[in-house]
């Protein structure tokens, strides 16, 4: 092969020159006095913002030339790289992902046919190599220049979000405005993290105003903890966006790349030791309340939880972890709110997580101490008999593994609702503090022996023997164990360690159901 003249390569430098000054000037977004701009107001870039997820020196941009065709209003003149959203694939530990983040330097990172294509071409590919997608969101809505094309791009997205749902993890990262249609993306993933400088809400303050003539602030209407405990829609608070991308990461590191394996397993070692803090980390007295994290803790490898929703429905608490390295699911109930008392939102809350860990290999460990579900005429006409059916669905169509501790309190149709061996638990095993019963022994003593009681001439002292004689009879653990509804009363400090022992022999199970398209969750 010939050698390159010296015109040849000259001319060829030229080109490369060129090239890379057309990268540089692309690469800066919307400009430095924007880019400026966005660090005044605490955000990072799109560009930075990518930079801070992925493991250095692995994206890979797919698209950096793209430009939209819109002619109308100007929009011919206007210049928008790469067309407001940054689209590539990149590394997070080693492992792969897809992801879009979007660039509210260049024209508010509005969403317009091409940025949307963009977005979904990136879905597209996670499902053909099966990884995770992440979408950065940082967006002041619809390129309303484009009209209909707009939309049009954005029901494409929402179209890819229900592809991938159940496929590969989805994960949306709020770090700026997300208004109107554009929140249904996010709405559409597993997981929300959102800064809190993110704000995401259907209609704004001002048409708010207009319409209801209520005044809300932006903050109060979209912003972390708003969406966090009032609406229950976003998963993780993030103190910025340096932080989003840190757990964004973390959560991460418990996932699989998709339905068809299993999570990590990391390395641990091969000796679990009784843990003699936890026969007294809970009070006997089933009156008292205590925080259930603790507990939790104590079970999961380096005490390292991550607690999904700690703001929404807090009478229940679920999140991620590891036992000997493998990630499990974990659903709790919590003793110091509610009572541990399963509600309309903590029963939602809960039955998404549970088909979450379902759909990807997730074991789930369950922790019952619940004294029934909330009772109330706002939970009755709420609809607390749908939504407490979510639950039962979710436990009983899951074919993962389903480790169940009865902990005190497992009363009535909230005991069934916390997976017990009924809705198909493979391990169900209690502490010696468990009371499993149709209700307390004193409300049933009042049914069962009211006859009694308000015949004897010492009613309390009656009342007293009759409630003991129910508590004896029903309100703990052996009972439930002879009926082989329980499979073991186990010591507080070996929970760990049967636990783990469990896990590791429940790991191949493989259980099949009728085939069918899905069945009809009672949503």
């Amino acid at each position: 092969m010939s050698k390159l003249t010296d015109n040849g390569k000259l001319a060829m430098q030229v080109l490369v020159d060129d090239l890379q000054a057309k990268r540089t000037e692309l690469e800066l977004g919307g400009g430095k006095e924007r880019i400026d701009k966005q660090h005044d107001s605490g955000k990072l870039t799109a560009r930075e913002r990518v930079a801070k997820l992925v493991d250095k020196g692995t994206f890979q941009e797919i698209g950096l030339f793209a430009r939209h065709r819109a002619t109308y209003f100007g929009m011919d003149k206007k210049e928008a790289p790469a067309d407001g959203v940054v689209t590539g694939c990149a590394t997070v530990d080693g492992r792969l992902i897809h992801l879009a983040s979007q660039d509210f330097t260049v024209l508010g990172g509005a969403a317009g046919e091409t940025h949307s294509k963009k977005v979904a071409d990136m879905m597209a590919l996670s499902l053909k190599t099966g990884s995770p997608f992440i979408f950065i969101n940082d967006s002041g809505g619809a390129r309303v220049q484009e009209g209909i094309d707009s939309l049009s791009g954005y029901a494409e997205v929402f179209y890819q979000n229900v592809k991938l749902s159940g496929t590969v993890p989805q994960i949306a990262l709020i770090c700026g405005p997300c208004a109107g249609g554009a929140a249904y993306s996010p709405a559409l993933t597993d997981f929300i993290i959102q800064t809190e400088q993110g704000r995401m809400f259907i209609t704004g303050p001002q048409v708010i105003k207009q319409v209801t003539g209520e005044v809300v602030s932006a903050e109060e209407l979209g912003g972390p903890h708003s969406q966090m405990n009032q609406s229950g829609v976003v998963h993780l608070i993030a103190k910025d966006d340096e932080d989003a991308m840190q757990l964004c990461r973390k959560l991460l590191s418990f996932l699989p790349e998709n339905n068809m394996e299993d999570p990590p397993h990391l390395p641990s070692s091969s000796r679990v030791k009784t843990d003699e803090v936890l026969n007294t980390i809970i009070p006997v007295d089933p009156k008292v309340a205590y925080d259930v994290r603790a507990l939790l803790l104590r079970i999961v490898d380096h005490e390292d939880f991550l607690e999904i929703q700690p703001g929404f429905a807090a009478n229940i608490v679920i999140g991620f972890g590891r036992v000997q390295g493998r990630t499990v699911g974990i659903v709790a109930n919590q003793p110091c709110v509610k009572a541990g008392a399963l509600d309309i939102d903590a029963s939602d809350k809960a039955a998404r997580f549970v088909r979450f860990c379902n759909a990807f290999n997730i074991s789930l460990l369950t922790f019952v101490d619940v004294p029934g579900f909330l009772p109330g005429v706002e939970q009755e006409h709420g609809g607390i008999i749908r939504h407490g059916a979510k639950l039962l669905f979710a436990y009983s169509a899951a074919t993962v593994p389903k480790l169940t501790v009865m902990l005190r309190k497992a009363y009535g149709g909230a005991y069934i609702a916390m997976c017990c061996r009924g809705l198909g638990a493979d391990r169900v095993v209690a502490w010696p503090t468990a009371e499993i019963a149709v209700m307390g022994a004193e409300g049933a003593a009042e049914i069962v022996f009211r006859r009694e009681i308000d015949s004897a001439e010492d009613k309390v002292a009656k009342r007293q023997e009759m409630v003991d004689a129910y508590h004896d009879a029903f309100s703990n653990p052996y009972v439930a164990a002879g009926r082989r509804l329980v499979d073991d009363i186990i010591e507080p400090a070996e929970t760990r360690r049967y636990l783990a022992m469990a896990l590791e022999a429940l790991h191949t199970k493989r259980e099949l159901r009728p085939q069918k398209k899905h069945g009809l969750i009672p949503l």
